[in-house]
């Protein structure tokens, strides 16, 4: 667990419960990802690029954002430029054994970003020194810096430009909640594009409406 956080650890309903307390305060967010989406859908098509990070299961899900954007959501539409700075297992290493930890991410962010890029950040602490600093290198440079982050405050928080926070007492419910607010935000990136549906909203209405 991280600091600040529970050490109690919920296990079958009370791990249920748990989420479905913290995706009842969760719509604030859902608009925040949603208009994220909006916004990277103009970046990536004007030929930007989109970076993630994050340490453990914060980095599997960057991995999954950009597999997401270089692959696709749902429905087919061009591949886009997005990195994830966590799998770069060459890399990582070089980076640790030469420079301080907290350069590790940091300095993929130098190489590989460029003004106006999108940086997005995951950490369910809000803690991880080498995330911070990838924050602030990214702000440095002019990128965009989105965080993902358990309960604010939190010094992540403090150095992006904008986060979403979730009100959560366990690591795990964060990160639960954090995946579901990277695919609200590919959602919204596909809307943005136009990617549609080969039904048209009237159709999906009729199928829904009771007989």
């Amino acid at each position: 667990m991280n600091a600040g956080l529970t050490s109690f650890t919920p296990c079958d309903h009370e791990h249920l419960a748990a989420l479905v307390q913290a995706a009842s305060t969760f719509s604030p967010c859902v608009e925040l990802a949603d208009r994220w989406g909006a916004r990277l859908a103009a970046t990536l098509e004007n030929g930007g690029r989109l970076l993630a990070a994050g340490n453990g299961g914060s980095a599997a899900q960057a991995q999954h954002l950009t597999a997401e954007l270089v692959g696709r959501y749902r429905l087919d539409r061009r591949p886009f430029s997005a990195i994830c700075l966590s799998s770069e297992t060459s890399t990582l290493t070089a980076v640790v054994n030469d420079y301080p930890p907290e350069e590790l991410f940091a300095r993929q962010v130098e190489a590989h970003g460029r003004e106006g890029d999108v940086l997005v950040l995951l950490s369910t602490s809000g803690r991880s020194p080498n995330v911070v600093e990838a924050a602030r290198r990214g702000r440095e440079l002019g990128l965009v810096v989105w965080a993902l982050t358990g309960p604010a405050p939190n010094p992540l928080a403090e150095v992006a430009e904008e986060t979403l926070s979730v009100d959560a007492e366990f690591t795990a419910t964060v990160q639960e909640l954090h995946l579901v607010a990277v695919h609200i935000l590919c959602a919204g990136l596909d809307r943005a594009l136009g990617v549609l549906p080969s039904r048209t909203r009237e159709d999906v209405t009729a199928v829904r409406r009771p007989a």
